[in-house]
C-alpha cells in the first residue's frame, strides 16, 4: 500500500532526508491512502513538533519551489511544486497525539510516520475507515470551527461514507453557527455538493439538519427533489443525447457564445452549467432577490448574470406541453440567454417541461450554423458603409442586427440579399 501511494518518499516532490525524525503524514493524505484513493497531484500535509516554517522555507530554497506562509501566527506554511503541494504545520499540542485530538473526525486523525512506517491512530479512525464511517473527535471541535459542519455532508458524499448518529445530533445542535463562517469557505463547501450527483443526498441533508437555511432561504423541499430531477435529467442525456450532455459540462468561463460578447471570467471558478442550473433551484424565483443571495456567498459577477439569466427565463417554459414560438421569437429568446441555455434547459426540463418541448431548441442550440440559435452576419458594418455610401454610427448595428433577424426569419440567405435588405431598410427609413 505505501510503495504505490502517496505515504511513499519515492512518490513526493523532495527527499525524505529534509524531514526530521517526527514528522508525520496527517489528515486526508493518510486517510486517502488508506482507502487506496489515488490523485495525480499531491496534497501532502506534514506536522512538524518544532520548525514547520523553517522546514519548508529550506525545502523550497533547495528545491526552487514556491514558499507561502499560510499562517504566521500558527506557524503554517507550504511549499507549491509543479506535480503537488506540501504543507507543513507546527504541532498543536504537548504531542502529536494531542494534535491529532483537535481535528474534526477520527479519519482525519490518524498519522504516518514516513521514517519509521508507522501508523498513529488513538482515535481509532482506521476502523471507522473500514466501516465507511464519518465520526467526529468532539462536538467541542466542530464547535471551533464551525464549517466542520457542512464539512461533514461533503466528505460523507465524497468518500461514499455514512455519517455517525450521535456526530449528526451534534451537527443539528451547532447549525445555527455556521453563519459566522465567511462566505467564501461555505461556499467552497456548497460548490463540491453541487458539482457531483453524489452531493445531492448530502445537500438535502445538509438542508434538513439546518445547516442551509441562513445561506438559501429560499430553499424547499420542492427545491431539493429538483436537485435530484436534475441529475437524472442529466443521465438521460448522457443516454440519448451525448452532444448536449457535454454542453452542460461546458466550463462558464469559455462557454459563452452569444454574439454579444462572451461572460466575465468568474475568478478561481471551474463551474459548469449542470451546478449554475442546480445553484438556481436553491435560490429565490426573483431574479433580484437571487442576486442578493449569491452576492452574499460571494460567488462571481459571471455566475450571478448565468442563474438571474436562468431565473428570468424559466417561466417561458412554466405551463407550457409545446412552443409554438416563431422564428423571430426564438431568435431573440437565443440572443437573451446565449451559452446560458443549457443550464435553462435541463431545469425547465426537470421542473416538468417535456423533453419534446424543448428538443427543437436544442437542436438548434447544438447546430453552430443555425442562424437563429448562433446568428452571424452575412456582410460587415464596412460592406454596409462602403456599398450604401453611410457613415459609421448607431446605424450600422441596428441594421446588421436586422440583417440577422432577417436571416434567422429565413427572408434573406447570402450577401448580395443582406445589401438589398438593408438598402431597402435604409430607404424607408430615409
Amino acid at each position: 500500500m505505501v510503495a504505490s501511494s502517496a505515504l511513499s518518499p519515492e512518490s513526493w516532490p523532495f527527499s525524505l532526508k529534509w524531514l526530521p525524525e517526527s514528522a508525520c503524514l496527517v489528515g486526508g493524505t493518510v486517510r486517502d491512502a488508506l482507502l487506496k484513493r489515488h490523485s495525480d497531484y499531491l496534497d501532502l500535509d506534514f506536522v512538524l513538533p518544532i520548525a514547520a516554517v523553517e522546514t519548508a522555507q529550506a525545502i523550497a530554497r533547495h528545491y526552487r519551489a514556491g514558499f507561502v506562509l499560510l499562517d504566521a501566527e500558527r506557524q503554517i506554511a507550504r511549499v507549491v511544486f509543479e506535480q503537488g503541494t506540501a504543507d507543513f504545520a507546527q504541532q498543536v499540542g504537548a504531542s502529536l497525539e494531542a494534535d491529532l485530538r483537535r481535528r474534526d473526525f477520527t479519519v482525519n486523525a490518524i498519522a504516518y510516520n514516513p521514517h519509521t512506517s508507522q501508523l498513529l491512530d488513538p482515535l481509532q479512525g482506521h476502523a471507522d475507515l473500514q466501516r465507511g464511517l464519518l465520526r467526529m473527535v468532539s462536538s467541542e471541535n466542530l464547535a471551533e470551527d464551525p464549517l466542520r459542519l457542512l464539512r461533514a455532508y461533503r466528505q460523507a458524499a465524497q468518500l461514499g461514507f455514512a455519517l455517525e448518529s450521535e456526530t449528526q445530533i451534534a451537527i443539528r445542535q451547532l447549525a445555527p453557527n455556521l453563519r459566522r463562517i465567511a462566505a467564501e469557505r461555505v461556499q467552497s463547501e456548497l460548490n463540491y455538493l453541487l458539482s457531483s450527483p453524489k452531493g445531492t443526498d448530502w445537500l438535502r441533508a445538509a438542508w434538513q439538519d439546518g445547516l442551509l437555511q441562513d445561506w438559501f432561504p429560499s430553499a424547499t423541499a420542492v427545491s431539493l427533489t429538483r436537485l435530484t430531477a436534475i441529475d437524472q435529467t442529466a443521465v438521460v442525456f448522457q443516454e440519448t443525447w451525448a452532444d448536449f450532455e457535454a454542453e452542460l459540462f461546458q466550463n462558464i468561463r469559455t462557454a459563452a457564445r452569444n454574439g454579444q460578447g462572451k461572460l466575465d471570467k468568474p475568478s478561481g471558478s471551474a463551474r459548469n452549467w449542470l451546478t449554475i442550473a442546480k445553484l438556481a433551484t436553491l435560490l429565490s424565483p426573483d431574479p433580484q432577490q437571487a442576486e442578493g443571495q449569491l452576492w452574499r456567498l460571494k460567488y462571481s459577477r459571471a455566475e450571478i448574470q448565468a442563474v438571474s439569466t436562468v431565473l428570468k427565463n424559466l417561466p417561458r417554459f412554466e405551463n407550457n406541453s409545446h412552443l409554438d414560438w416563431t422564428l423571430g421569437e426564438q431568435y431573440f429568446f437565443f440572443r437573451e440567454v446565449g451559452a446560458t441555455f443549457s443550464a435553462l434547459a435541463i431545469l425547465a426540463i426537470a421542473a416538468g417541461t417535456p423533453l419534446e418541448t424543448i428538443a427543437p431548441l436544442i437542436r438548434r442550440f447544438l447546430n453552430a450554423e443555425d442562424p437563429v440559435a448562433h446568428p452571424s452576419s452575412l456582410v460587415t458594418g464596412q460592406d454596409l458603409m462602403s456599398v450604401l455610401n453611410l457613415s459609421a454610427g448607431p446605424q450600422i448595428g441596428q441594421l446588421l442586427a436586422a440583417l440577422q433577424l432577417a436571416r434567422a426569419e429565413g427572408k434573406i440567405f447570402n450577401s448580395q440579399e443582406a445589401i438589398a435588405w438593408a438598402e431597402n431598410l435604409v430607404r424607408s427609413s430615409g
